[in-house]
């Protein structure tokens, strides 16, 4: 039975999710836009998830803009501020170093535009460099900084607070990528304390097609997507009913199960991360960090190249990554481990592992002899 241990790309739909669904997949095709009773239902279902996710990360209704998926949460985040009212006086955008290629290369793109770009470093647990931050704050005037809260490739849980102190402090926005954190972790925005919060639907059991920028009141933004009012005028376009009622079925999910989900992920890491360790040739990626995702693992297994130690564990029924999904088959190592200082060698032997909620310890058990056979062999 093969077993699949990729779940920071993505999660299978919650039968519960698919359920919320089901009547605005197999009803009326109603637009929420329109005004006859059909469109009714349809804008009140759409309502009623942008509370369900608002409550997840503890934001008003109302600060919830819709979009397709985190990727454009994160481009509409960095591009929406670079194009706003700040970059008359000339837009600058800082971001992690170890951050999601959604946000790298949409604020690299900027570039091109006149925008002033640079990263942030980490240290050698992917941590943000805070010093370099306030020195990179304090050179010129920043538009927004982009720092994401938990790195979907090691793990690692950015503490976010002290940072946002810093980044306010010298009159710029900060933008969060949650994508990875929500659903795993508590997220609270107002504890964060920052001004845009990307999310997305499928990492939380939720389906593909739905996700949310938060949008603080303060914050003035301007549209990538043009052609209607929908969404404040920020996303024109005809919403995705189904998808988003998932999303907010999900959320609501999410919520109540968050410990147990956190628990039982945790327990499963522990177990395999003593497993990596007992063998004496693994280094783990971001192990020195004070916080994790309690689902993720990543790890390079010494003299191994991670790919085709993939592919190695997928024809023994082992599904797993070699760093993040939105990468894969570039060929290069992971921007995360050369950012936290690794070489490319050791940075191209990394394996991922992140656990749901149908992992169980009996195939953690599976996947370390498994491990252990393919090493073994060659």
């Amino acid at each position: 039975m093969p077993v699949y241990l990729d779940h920071n790309a993505t999660t299978h739909l919650d039968p519960r999710v698919f359920e919320s669904m089901q009547p605005y997949l197999s009803g009326p095709a109603a637009n929420a836009s329109s005004l006859h009773r059909y469109g009714r239902i349809a804008r009140d279902a759409v309502e009623q998830a942008r509370l369900q996710v608002a409550q997840l990360v503890g934001c008003e209704a109302r600060e919830i803009i819709w979009t397709s998926g985190g990727t454009e949460s994160n481009n509409l985040a960095l591009k929406g501020i670079a194009d706003g009212p700040a970059s008359a006086a000339g837009a600058s955008v800082l971001y992690g170093a170890t951050d999601h290629p959604a946000v790298m290369e949409a604020a690299e793109s900027l570039a091109g535009r006149g925008v002033r770009v640079a990263p942030v470093a980490v240290d050698a647990d992917g941590l943000i460099d805070a010093a370099a931050l306030v020195t990179q704050l304090s050179l010129a005037p920043v538009t927004l900084v982009s720092i994401m809260r938990a790195n979907n490739e090691t793990g690692v849980i950015q503490d976010i607070a002290p940072l946002a102190l810093q980044v306010h402090r010298h009159g710029a926005l900060l933008h969060v990528d949650a994508v990875q954190a929500a659903g795993k972790i508590g997220v609270d925005i107002a504890a964060l304390d920052c001004d845009l919060l990307s999310l997305s639907s499928h990492k939380i059991y939720g389906p593909k097609g739905a996700a949310a920028l938060v949008v603080r009141g303060h914050v003035d933004l301007s549209a990538l997507q043009h052609g209607g009012a929908q969404e404040r005028g920020l996303r024109g376009g005809t919403e995705n009913v189904a998808a988003i009622v998932g999303f907010g079925a999900a959320a609501e999910l999410a919520m109540a199960e968050l410990d147990a989900r956190a628990r039982h992920a945790q327990a499963l890491r522990e177990r395999l991360q003593s497993g990596l360790q007992a063998r004496g040739d693994v280094l783990v990626f971001g192990g020195g960090a004070p916080r994790r995702l309690p689902n993720t693992l990543q790890f390079a297994v010494r003299g191994w190249d991670g790919e085709a130690l993939l592919m190695a564990l997928d024809r023994k029924g082992f599904a797993v990554s070699s760093g993040s999904a939105c990468a894969s088959g570039s060929g290069e190592p992971s921007h995360v481990l050369l950012a936290m200082g690794h070489d490319r060698d050791t940075a191209k032997g990394a394996i991922r592992v992140s656990f749901g909620r149908s992992n169980t310890a009996d195939q953690v058990d599976g996947f370390l002899q498994a491990l252990q056979q393919i090493t073994r062999s060659a």
